[in-house]
């Protein structure tokens, strides 16, 4: 990238959670993958949201991300039901486990990008089907900047397709078990050097409360979770970095080669993740002011910083 990207089109999904915790539960609550990243990203650039609903779906839930400035004019209503999701977390907050998936509407869903969306310069495929990703890609004109997610399932029924895939991607965000399963390593590390031999510039691998690594240039950096003393539901929070990530990026104008902008990128996504664990469903993400998450950013940078200037003072005497 030459110059700064003012905005982005996020495909994926629209749904209606139902999640329980340690820390309390939610019914019929706001979620999905591009309804998380929308609400991150939104601080830092235009969101052009695709996804589609049922006849179900609560107006005010429309209402309050075009209030926040998402574009949903790519968000669709057809007869039926929204898609549901009903998953528990136990003390275990890296692992969800799912009890019931009602695709409904989101069965059968083919987007379609209009001429407007076609021409976006950025393009964030949310984890559905490589099929997808794919044709949503193949729609568009002359994206500058290509990013995509992918869940396990497609990794088991459609390897080869999202192999493909990220030959055309530039960012590719994944968690850890996704990662290994992938490339069928067994250490961060090697699943991501691996990855990035198949395409992407930069590979982002998540690891829940244990952080992420993120490969760019040839180097892995690795980033801790921002510290917390509570967190009441992590439902969204890889779709919340990635949001917040890649609006961070595309308002810099940096290209794919300053890693120093993708160091700060990801804290800015670290950080918003923070933020959305800390309350159910999209709650904190809807009120969160720009402010308070530099705020957050800052004391988050000066918790990295370390100064390994004059180590040698530092060196334990050699034994006699």
């Amino acid at each position: 990238m030459n110059s700064k990207i003012d905005s982005i089109v996020v495909v994926g999904s629209v749904a209606l959670d139902s999640v329980k915790t340690p820390e309390g539960e939610t019914q019929d609550a706001l979620g999905g993958s591009a309804v998380y990243f929308s609400l991150a990203a939104r601080h830092f650039t235009k969101v052009k949201m695709v996804g589609v609903v049922g006849e179900d779906f609560p107006a005010p839930h429309r209402d309050m991300l075009s209030t926040r400035g998402v574009d949903t004019s790519g968000l669709q209503a057809l007869p039926g039901r929204t898609f549901r999701w009903v998953g528990r977390f136990g003390r275990n907050l890296n692992a969800a486990k799912t009890l019931d998936t009602q695709l409904n509407v989101f069965e059968t869903f083919r987007p379609k990008l209009s001429e407007d969306q076609r021409a976006t310069p950025a393009l964030f495929l949310a984890n559905i089907d490589p099929d997808l990703q794919t044709d949503v890609l193949n729609q568009m004109t002359a994206p500058r900047l290509v990013a995509c997610d992918t869940m396990d399932f497609w990794i088991s029924s459609k390897r080869q397709v999202l192999k493909d895939l990220l030959k055309r991607v530039d960012i590719f965000f994944v968690n850890e078990g996704e990662a290994q399963k992938l490339t069928r390593q067994t250490n961060n590390v090697r699943a991501a050097r691996k990855l990035a031999e198949w395409g992407p510039s930069v590979v982002i691998v998540k690891m829940g409360e244990h952080g992420a690594l993120l490969l760019a240039g040839g180097r892995v950096f690795p980033f801790p979770a921002f510290p917390l003393d509570t967190v009441k539901d992590p439902t969204g929070a890889g779709d919340t970095f990635a949001g917040a990530f890649l609006g961070s990026f595309l308002a810099s104008g940096s290209d794919l080669h300053d890693v120093q902008a993708l160091k700060h990128s990801m804290v800015c996504g670290t950080v918003m993740a923070s933020f959305n664990v800390s309350d159910f469903s999209t709650r904190v993400l809807e009120s969160v002011e720009l402010s308070a998450v530099r705020q957050r950013t800052r004391e988050f940078a000066d918790m990295l910083s370390c100064s390994c200037n004059g180590t040698a003072a530092h060196t334990p005497p050699a034994k006699a």
